[in-house]
């Protein structure tokens, strides 16, 4: 049986609390990233964004034009009761691929590998669509196979560069240097530029 990860799939694994991606806090990574941008005033996208510790990091910061996407209610409701002045118009319960708008920055975090391997060209073009002109793609991909039956999906850095080199000017596609101590190893950071 053909495992269908839409709406329902999502909102049961938060129902039961099978939430094996989510680390509680912002990644390493991701916040040293946030913790480097300079202009508070630049519009992000997290989608696919689970309880979205990253989305509370930047709000926290003074990001105050930071959109999350989820396929889910519960993990927004999540975000809304830890940070109740989140903005609900910028908090959106809706399919990624029929999501429409256009931003500077897109923070990818366990996102990519919760999709059915066979969208990750659709997810590309997608992206690119959501992004300005000169926008950008960061954050982290996982770089071991993981599983084929069910996410995480795994995958590794020269499938990423095949996939995403036709899209975007690839400015940073390494090994990730500051994972959690779970992840050490097995993540890839991204950084990929609209042209």
């Amino acid at each position: 049986m053909e495992l269908k990860l839409d709406q329902n799939y999502w909102s049961e694994r938060y129902e039961t609390g099978r939430l094996g991606w989510d680390i509680g806090y912002v990644s390493t990574p991701l916040k040293e990233y946030i913790d480097q941008l300079e202009d508070k005033t630049i519009k992000i996208l997290v989608p696919g964004a689970g309880n979205s510790y990253e989305a509370e990091y930047l709000w926290n910061c003074g990001f105050m034009n930071t959109h999350v996407l989820d396929i889910s209610s519960e993990p927004l409701e999540n975000l809304k009761e830890r940070v109740p002045e989140f903005p609900p118009g910028q908090l959106h319960c809706k399919d990624f691929f029929d999501f429409h708008g256009e931003f500077d920055l897109i923070l990818e975090q366990t996102f990519f590998s919760a999709l059915d391997p066979s969208l990750r060209k659709e997810y590309a073009i997608q992206m690119l669509s959501l992004l300005k002109p000169k926008g950008r793609l960061a954050g982290l991909l996982f770089n071991i196979p993981l599983f084929d039956d069910h996410p995480p999906f795994g995958g590794n850095k020269e499938a990423y560069q095949l996939l995403f080199q036709s899209h975007f000017e690839i400015e940073i596609l390494e090994k990730a240097y500051n994972s959690i101590p779970e992840r050490a190893g097995s993540e890839v950071f991204i950084k990929f530029r609209k042209a």
